[in-house]
């Protein structure tokens, strides 16, 4: 047992009906991680559920995640797409909090989890339409999001949503740590200035597990230098698993090239997605000036 794995189950959840902030009050926990607590909650003045991001009682003090919680709030909160989870308020004072809309359904990882029959090929090109979206649109403003997993895209009525921005940084140099091992591009891994081809690494790699049900790189994947697996072999071809439409499959195998210069952009990806996921033309048209 890790010791992550004891602290999950040694520290405390807060109980139903705590106060959060003067109007939003506890019902249930719904996820931890190794820095925060994500608690279902009623707001009184909205009269509606939300979700409220907290930090573990035992990173209760720590400046660092303290600031990258205020910043991802911000930053929500700034920010405006249909598949990107938005924040209401951020309290600094008496704890730091960040309210967010309550999202219905469940993350890609959980579903890929308890998912028997593997997912069409059509639904995976329209997750990726959605995925892409939002990140031309992050890209727009100037961030790469950087932490790009299933665990962070949350299906929600038929629609991909983004979630977690606290790795979420302007391209250049990123802070040592920032995303997830086994899902980083090789670039981010080393150390590198980061672009926007990071993120499409990012929305390659869930897409190839969503349609294979397996890990690109799994915790066994590690050499005996304990080296990032991706900085010294690319991923199997998609296909090599399971059979897809050509363009698709082409597509993602494109996404997690070795090399940041040899991927396609986010738009290009977002296109070869298009043609799988059978738009009309109009809807193909709109996509494309996202």
């Amino acid at each position: 047992m890790t010791a992550t794995t004891l602290s999950n189950a040694t520290i405390p959840r807060l109980r139903p009906g705590t106060a959060l902030t003067e109007d939003c009050r506890v019902i249930r926990h719904l996820a931890r991680s190794n820095v925060y607590d994500v608690y279902d909650a009623w707001s009184t003045s909205r009269a509606c559920r939300v979700a409220v991001k907290v930090l573990r009682p035992d990173r209760a003090g720590d400046r660092r995640a303290t600031a990258a919680l205020l910043r991802e709030g911000r930053l929500l909160a700034t920010l405006a797409h249909p598949h990107l989870a938005r924040a209401y308020e951020v309290h600094r004072e008496p704890e730091p909090v960040v309210v967010l809309e309550t999202l219905g359904g469940a993350t890609l990882a959980a579903m890929i989890a308890e998912r028997a029959v593997r997912t069409a090929a059509r639904d995976a090109a329209v997750l990726g339409l959605h995925l892409c979206s939002a990140i031309a649109y992050l890209h727009g403003q100037g961030l790469l999001h950087l932490d790009l997993k299933p665990a962070n895209v949350v299906a929600d009525a038929g629609r991909g949503r983004v979630i977690d921005l606290g790795g979420a940084r302007p391209p250049g140099a990123a802070p040592a740590g920032t995303g997830t091992w086994c899902y980083c591009a090789p670039e981010q891994s080393r150390g590198d200035d980061l672009t926007t081809a990071a993120d499409v690494w990012g929305v390659g790699i869930i897409l190839w597990e969503v349609v294979t049900g397996e890990l690109a790189y799994g915790a066994d994947a590690r050499d005996d230098d304990h080296a990032a697996p991706q900085l010294v072999r690319r991923v199997d071809p998609v296909r090599q698993h399971r059979r897809l439409p050509a363009g698709l499959a082409e597509a993602i195998d494109a996404a997690l090239e070795l090399d940041p210069a040899d991927r396609p952009s986010i738009r290009e990806l977002a296109r070869a997605c298009e043609l799988t996921a059978g738009l009309p033309p109009r809807e193909r048209r709109l996509s494309a000036r996202r």
